[in-house]
Protein backbone atom coordinates (compact mmCIF):
# COMPACT_ATOMS: atom_id res chain seq x y z
CA UNK A 1 0.00 0.00 0.00
CA UNK A 2 1.38 3.34 -1.05
CA UNK A 3 1.57 5.86 1.64
CA UNK A 4 3.12 9.37 2.12
CA UNK A 5 5.83 10.85 4.71
CA UNK A 6 5.41 15.13 4.52
CA UNK A 7 8.62 17.32 5.01
CA UNK A 8 8.14 21.17 5.55
CA UNK A 9 11.47 23.39 5.55
CA UNK A 10 12.56 26.82 4.62
CA UNK A 11 13.63 27.85 1.47
CA UNK A 12 16.60 29.75 3.53
CA UNK A 13 17.52 25.73 4.96
CA UNK A 14 17.61 24.04 1.77
CA UNK A 15 20.57 21.85 2.90
CA UNK A 16 18.99 21.10 6.68
CA UNK A 17 15.69 19.82 4.55
CA UNK A 18 17.95 17.71 2.57
CA UNK A 19 19.23 16.12 4.98
CA UNK A 20 16.59 15.69 6.82
CA UNK A 21 14.96 13.99 3.96
CA UNK A 22 17.85 11.56 3.24
CA UNK A 23 18.58 10.69 6.64
CA UNK A 24 14.30 9.47 6.59
CA UNK A 25 15.27 7.67 3.66
CA UNK A 26 18.58 5.75 4.57
CA UNK A 27 16.94 4.86 8.24
CA UNK A 28 13.73 3.19 6.45
CA UNK A 29 13.67 0.33 4.51
CA UNK A 30 10.84 1.94 1.91
CA UNK A 31 10.38 1.64 -1.81
CA UNK A 32 10.20 5.42 -3.11
CA UNK A 33 7.62 5.39 -5.85
CA UNK A 34 7.74 9.22 -6.30
CA UNK A 35 8.68 12.65 -4.67
CA UNK A 36 7.63 16.41 -5.17
CA UNK A 37 7.28 19.51 -3.72
CA UNK A 38 6.29 22.83 -4.09
CA UNK A 39 7.98 26.41 -2.73
CA UNK A 40 5.29 28.39 -1.18
CA UNK A 41 4.75 32.25 -2.42
CA UNK A 42 6.46 35.08 0.18
CA UNK A 43 4.49 36.11 2.54
CA UNK A 44 4.73 39.12 5.60
CA UNK A 45 7.23 41.37 6.01
CA UNK A 46 10.84 41.23 6.16
CA UNK A 47 11.93 41.68 9.40
CA UNK A 48 14.99 41.00 11.44
CA UNK A 49 13.19 37.94 13.60
CA UNK A 50 11.90 35.88 10.54
CA UNK A 51 14.59 36.74 7.71
CA UNK A 52 18.58 35.80 7.73
CA UNK A 53 20.95 38.55 6.58
CA UNK A 54 22.04 36.78 3.64
CA UNK A 55 18.51 36.97 2.30
CA UNK A 56 16.98 40.34 1.27
CA UNK A 57 13.60 38.82 1.46
CA UNK A 58 11.68 36.78 3.37
CA UNK A 59 12.48 32.50 3.39
CA UNK A 60 9.52 30.92 1.89
CA UNK A 61 8.18 27.42 3.12
CA UNK A 62 9.68 24.40 1.11
CA UNK A 63 6.92 21.41 1.14
CA UNK A 64 8.13 18.32 -0.16
CA UNK A 65 6.20 14.93 -0.30
CA UNK A 66 7.38 11.32 -0.85
CA UNK A 67 5.79 8.61 -1.91
CA UNK A 68 6.80 5.14 -0.93
CA UNK A 69 6.18 1.62 0.35
CA UNK A 70 7.10 -0.20 3.01
CA UNK A 71 9.70 -3.02 2.10
CA UNK A 72 10.70 -6.01 4.95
Amino acid sequence: MHQVKIFKGLESNLAGLEKEMNSWLAENRVKVFQIFGNLAATSGERNEQNSLAAYPYVASDVFMVVVYEVTS
